[in-house]
């Protein structure tokens, strides 16, 4: 399995730029791509990255998306003055040249190509191009946008052909929509594009019909281009989340892609002039995190928009830290979409209902009435300020954002323990857990009847069973106090294990602990606090226990032809989770589990983005491969397999519907359809 993460910067790229006063134009600067390496720098990053020279695209590679016409205009820029430039330039929609220009998109696009060559030859697992000038708006035949050549289309393409790829996902998470590489690969089924963007009831730039949600795709495409409209500004992390959990994820793992690539804007972040967004840097730690469990890893992830340059240069460093393997950040701000994300959300899963075999007995209709549509007519009433009092605001606003940063980070940012993943190393389990797992010596018989026998005396009746608690606690103890960052421990009564596990973290001080229960396990610790939010998944209802909203039995048992857990982890158990933010995770599988190795798996993948990665792993059943995939998952060097893709059946469809309608109002990330 590769690891490393690759990181392409080449300082050339930083003379292409603007000549001329151009108030459209003036906020794509050099600058853009200088402070970015300069803040990967200041956290240390840079030197942890294996380093990939750029070099010049070739003129068949760019040949492979854009018309000979195109690349020739492009060349000719090399020689003229500033007049010619202008001209030249006047005949495209927000586009500059500079006499450089030509060679840095050469740039652009041969950085990003030896970055996906890195990582398709396993010399890498993963990493990220620094690039510009910008891709995603240019077009077969036009320059777009701060876009001369669409590095992420070409990439795609190159792909294909060099290593006969059928599956590419093109993750687009720029505020703009990336309309350029929409019309390229439109009717392309081997090409899953998706982008949400500002459009705002196409008020906003780039102001086409085709960026709506009925914009599917066209002839063999169809299902394969999927538009996500932000109709107002003001979006944040849960919004962000919220489109990941209801729309991107289910169709990514059900598309399967090879390959990821994302056309990363940082301008969908806090502080951008452009986007006008509020979702801060860590959100693109947990968006980088997810999409870390496709294509097993390959993921190469391309610099496009972002122009506010200190919310830039974090929310880039929050991308590499996340590739690189670190833990992720806790997400900020209230876990609820708005009204108008969730209306969105559902919109589009009404429309590529006919595509997607997840959606196919999703009750999904279209909303015509969208809540905001009454801003815009606000909005065409109001007076517009001038553009110098908006120069002004802009400024304040950037200081302001600045210094906001500039605290946020420092209370998201956290020391990393010393130690990512832990066992006890019981029955020889070195010799068969993955070499990033460390051992950590089981707690003595004093020791745990020390811990033990005040404080949970009415769960452990017997020494036997005390006794079996040492593994658990030892590499609990180490999480609590964060010597560890996450740990595996074989747990004779796993049940038992987790209520002791539980009560110990309450009393440490954890005051949202998370535990989830895999198999028909009796013991469920007392909820009523407020502590903890339990999910049990079982195949038959408990005598005597009943769903609250800090204890939600799903019933679920896993097809025989493969994994149709993604729905009920995607639909249900990460949303639920996301909306409760634990400082802690506890995931414990019992002997009669009823899903499989690749559910459990893709389980534990997914959680190790909430607490910081805190979770401890307790598994009553020793067999060795389900302790390796779990060891994998929580190790983060590899993905782990998550088997065939089974889409559910209506049967459990509606089971996830029933719980998500259930406990929507009180976690409000499972909302995925606005008022009918």
């Amino acid at each position: 399995m590769a690891s490393g993460t690759a990181l392409i910067y080449d300082e050339e790229m930083t003379t292409h730029k603007l000549l001329w006063s151009d108030p459209i134009c003036d906020i794509e600067v050099p600058e853009r791509l200088s402070s970015s390496y300069e803040q990967l720098k200041s956290y240390h990053l840079v030197e942890r990255c294996v380093h990939v020279p750029a070099r010049e695209g070739s003129e068949e590679e760019i040949l492979l998306v854009h018309s000979l016409e195109h690349l020739e205009v492009a060349k000719s820029t090399q020689t003229m003055n500033e007049e010619e430039l202008k001209r030249v330039s006047g005949n495209y929609d927000a586009f500059f040249f500079h006499p450089s220009t030509y060679h840095c998109a050469r740039l652009a696009v041969g950085a990003t190509l030896q970055l996906l060559d890195a990582v398709m030859s396993g010399k890498v697992r993963n990493g990220m191009a620094l690039v510009r000038p910008p891709g995603h708006h240019s077009q077969r035949n036009a320059a777009n946008g701060f876009c001369l050549f669409n590095n992420v289309a070409i990439a795609a393409e190159y792909a294909k052909l060099k290593y006969g790829l059928q599956r590419i996902l093109i993750v687009d998470w720029d505020v703009h929509h990336g309309q350029g590489t929409q019309y390229i690969f439109e009717e392309d089924p081997s090409v899953l594009y998706f982008s949400w963007h500002r459009y705002e009831h196409q008020e906003f730039w780039p102001s086409l019909k085709e960026s709506d949600y009925d914009a599917v795709g066209l002839g063999k495409g169809k299902g394969f281009n999927v538009n996500l409209p932000w109709n107002k500004v003001g979006m944040g992390n849960s919004d962000y989340l919220a489109a990941f959990f209801h729309v991107l994820l289910p169709m990514a793992f059900e598309f399967d892609p090879e390959l990821v690539i994302v056309s990363s804007g940082y301008d969908s972040g806090i502080g951008d002039p452009e986007g006008q967004m509020n979702a801060t840097p860590e959100v693109y730690a947990h968006l980088t995190h997810f999409l870390m469990q496709l294509a097993n890893g390959k993921l190469c992830v391309i610099l496009e928009g972002g122009y506010h340059l200190k919310s830039l240069g974090e929310s880039v460093c929050m991308t590499v830290k996340t590739l690189l393997g670190d833990p992720v950040p806790q997400i900020t701000g209230e876990m609820a979409p708005c009204l108008s994300a969730v209306e969105s959300i559902q919109n589009v899963r009404a429309a590529h209902k006919p595509y997607w075999k997840w959606l196919a007995y999703e009750d999904t209709s279209f909303l015509q009435n969208l809540s905001t549509k009454s801003h815009l007519l606000k909005k065409a009433t109001s007076n517009p300020s001038t553009e110098h009092e908006s120069k002004i605001t802009n400024n304040n606003k950037t200081v302001k954002v600045d210094r906001f940063l500039e605290l946020h980070m420092k209370n998201i940012l956290f020391p990393m323990p010393p130690i990512k993943t832990a066992t006890t190393g019981s029955e020889g389990s070195e010799h068969f857990l993955p070499e990033h797992v460390q051992l950590v010596k089981e707690m003595d018989k004093t020791e745990i009847k020390a811990l033990v026998s005040n404080f949970y005396a009415d769960l452990v009746k017997e020494d036997k069973t005390l006794f079996s608690l040492g593994s658990m606690l030892a590499i609990l103890d180490k999480i609590l106090k964060k010597e560890v960052c996450n740990g595996i421990a074989v747990a004779p009564t796993a049940a038992l294990s987790a209520a002791v596990a539980l009560r110990h973290s309450v009393r440490f001080g954890f005051q949202r602990v998370l535990c989830v229960f895999v198999g028909n396990m009796q013991i469920i610790p007392n909820t009523e606090d407020g502590k903890m939010l339990i999910i049990h998944i079982c195949d038959k209802e408990l005598s005597g226990k009943t769903s609250n909203k800090h204890y939600i039995s799903l019933n679920w048992k896993e097809d025989a032809e493969g994994n149709d857990f993604f729905s009920a982890v995607l639909g249900f158990i990460l949303p639920a989770a996301y909306s409760y933010q634990p400082n802690l995770t506890v995931i414990a599988v019992g002997p009669n589990r009823n899903v499989g190795i690749s559910g459990i798996s893709l389980l534990v993948a997914l959680l190790r983005g909430l607490a910081e990665s805190r979770i401890l792993a307790m598994i009553e059943d020793t067999e060795i491969n389900l302790m390796q995939n779990v060891a994998k998952a929580l190790v983060g060097a590899s993905t782990p397999p998550f088997g065939i893709y089974v889409p559910p059946t209506q049967e459990k469809v509606n089971k996830i519907k029933t719980l998500r309608d259930q406990f929507q109002q009180e976690w409000k990330m499972l909302q995925c359809s606005g008022k009918l």
